[in-house]
């Protein structure tokens, strides 16, 4: 849609718009999230941060003075807006404002969700430590299906009981989120960053979730948002324990959102950038930074949530996170991204890595 705000800012408008949207379910306000955006100066990352916390420590102050349902209605919201003013710090990992906006944000969700009934913090074995995230339990006796949701790149567990968590108990399904390696509890809690190979943490979610009682083992589904879209369907393709895998948006290539911002073509960036040195590259990149809000946020983020120094280690085109060069496909799993049907093809398992999904999608450039 046509921004409304932040017109040469892209980046400050889709979180704008980000978090408008959490509004259906309860996880903002139209009219507090327009007068905080207002407030903030394109480009200026310490405004945002300044405005949107705020606004957050303004409703969470209100809600722990009222009675249940607006305490509750203003934790949520005030959970979001402090998820939102750490958003663009991420340049400097080690600036204390980040934890401390994201600790608050989580405080206030599972403060306001203890309202809600069958909703319960969760810890999920994984490796040495633990994947955090919520289990929403259905309503009624007997067998129900069950969803497993996760988000991408840069979202929380806590953002997706707006985006379907809190719908899906609602009608009957049995829901569990999560947050992997390189989501926000696994990086601020444990330092955990991304791994592509995201079959080897939906094996033990799902694990934990097949001994939940009353889960339909036959009957469970997978959802990826953003990001989650390339790894939900890479998952999928290993998992045989998955009746179905939705991907929101399909994602191709996870690079070509980056490399359409270069002046080189998509595979000779994708190409240099798995150099071990490219100073003309560099210098591309920090052009790139500089003008657009998009590729600044989307490198300092990137080398958040790899742990990585420099910005073409963080860049996320290596054929690891590439769907179509190949992998084998063990699941019986019907994929659908984004309102159109995605198949998943059957190469011979040479390289255990890479899993092969072709789709279409509107954001996404196929080839």
């Amino acid at each position: 849609m046509k921004p409304l705000m932040f017109h040469d800012d892209p980046a400050f408008w889709f979180e704008t718009l980000r978090n408008l949207g959490l509004a259906a379910y309860g996880g903002s306000d139209v009219g507090e999230v327009v007068a905080t955006a207002s407030r903030v100066t394109p480009g200026d990352h310490d405004g945002w941060h300044d405005a949107w916390l705020s606004t957050a420590e303004r409703l969470e102050t209100e809600a722990r003075q009222s009675r249940p349902i607006s305490a509750r209605d203003g934790l949520l919201r005030a959970s979001s807006y402090y998820r939102a003013a750490e958003f663009f710090l991420h340049g400097t990992p080690g600036d204390p404002r980040i934890d401390h906006a994201y600790e608050r944000s989580v405080a206030c969700f599972r403060d306001a969700v203890a309202h809600f009934t069958d909703i319960t913090p969760v810890e999920i074995p994984y490796q040495d430590t633990v994947l955090r995230g919520y289990f929403y339990r259905a309503a009624g006796e007997g067998p129900k299906p069950a969803l497993v949701m996760h988000n991408g790149f840069d979202g929380a567990a806590e953002e997706l009981h707006f985006f379907g968590a809190l719908g899906g108990q609602e009608r009957g399904y049995h829901i569990l989120t999560f947050d992997g390696p390189g989501q926000p509890s696994a990086i601020h809690r444990d330092g955990m960053t991304f791994r592509p190979d995201w079959e080897y943490v939906v094996g033990p979610v799902l694990d934990f979730l097949t001994k939940e009682p009353g889960v339909d083992p036959a009957r469970i589904a997978l959802l990826g948002v953003s990001l989650g879209g390339y790894l939900a369907p890479r998952a999928a393709a290993y998992e045989p324990r998955l009746a179905a895998v939705v991907a929101v948006d399909g994602v191709f290539d996870t690079a070509s959102a980056l490399t359409a911002h270069l002046p080189l073509p998509h595979e000779d960036a994708v190409r240099r950038a798995a150099a071990e040195h490219d100073e003309e590259l560099d210098r591309m990149i920090a052009a790139a930074r500089v003008q657009s809000p998009i590729m600044r946020w989307a490198f300092d983020h990137g080398r958040y949530v790899t742990g990585t120094s420099t910005t073409g280690s963080s860049w996320p085109s290596t054929p690891a996170t590439t769907s179509g060069t190949g992998a084998p496909r063990t699941s019986p799993a019907r994929c659908w991204c984004a309102r159109r049907p995605m198949t998943c093809t059957t190469p011979p398992p040479r390289n255990p890595i890479r899993a092969s999904c072709t789709g279409t999608s509107p954001h996404r450039r196929h080839s």
